[in-house]
């Protein structure tokens, strides 16, 4: 199957998973459109595939390709328009003692650490049973491989690790791959603290974007997106903000 249209994504073949059992809705099974070959997936080709819906996990780019169901919508939020809550605004100052490093994309345990833990709070219903090398060996298969341009930054409060994220830097935007963070005290607001980030970063690179992945309506997990406005959805290939 290929692509029509985008230049950059001619040398590309793309593929449909088996089915396998949805992360996000119960009962559902879900497959994806995978982009192939891995190593001509470069920061271009990269930044044609995420403005198409598309997303990264390690070297794999993918986007949902479920033929019954089309309940994932890639979002992005035009972060020159973005215009945030009361709520958001009390979450962002209360981090503000947060200080922001960026530090190479590789495995480092500390952060493996901190992500094992947000794991087991967040995601228990989706527990591994491997052992433990297994577990960390996807870890790094999951957020240690970039074939394109990526940045992993480092959130500490007094030098406490408190939150870790995998940004990518595409041609019109900061794509976040995936946060993670100390989930032990539940007055925190992390990861409303970081998208707010993650668009203010964006703003001060001049770029238009950040896309933040894909929103679902009836998954508490990824629903929350719809409360950062205004929210730019790609509809049959175009991108449209709406309700």
């Amino acid at each position: 199957m290929s692509l029509p249209g985008d230049q950059p994504l001619q040398k590309l073949q793309f593929y449909v998973t088996t089915a396998y059992s949805c992360g996000y809705l119960p009962n559902r099974m879900a497959q994806s459109l995978i982009a192939a070959p891995q190593h001509l997936i470069n920061a271009e080709v990269y930044s044609s595939l995420i403005h198409q819906g598309f997303r990264r996990s390690g070297s794999f780019a993918y986007r949902p390709h479920c033929e019954n169901c089309h309940e994932c919508v890639p979002v992005r939020i035009p972060v020159e328009k973005f215009s945030p809550s009361r709520s958001q605004k009390r979450a962002f100052r209360q981090h503000q003692n947060l200080t922001a490093a960026a530090v190479p994309v590789e495995f480092n345990e500390e952060h493996y650490a901190l992500y094992a833990a947000y794991q087991r709070a967040r995601h228990h219903e989706h527990a591994k049973t491997d052992s433990p090398e297994d577990d960390a060996e996807q870890y790094k298969n999951f957020l240690c491989k970039s074939n394109v341009e990526s940045v992993l930054v480092e959130f500490r409060d007094q030098q406490v690790l408190k939150m870790v994220s995998v940004i990518d830097i595409v041609s019109d935007g900061l794509s976040a791959v995936y946060t993670f963070y100390d989930t032990g005290n539940p007055n925190t607001s992390y990861g409303t603290y970081n998208v707010m980030w993650q668009a203010e970063w964006a703003k001060q690179l001049r770029l238009p974007y950040l896309y933040l992945g894909y929103w679902i309506r009836d998954s508490r997990k990824m629903a929350y997106k719809q409360n950062f406005k205004p929210l730019e959805k790609l509809i049959d290939n175009e991108w449209e903000t709406g309700e």
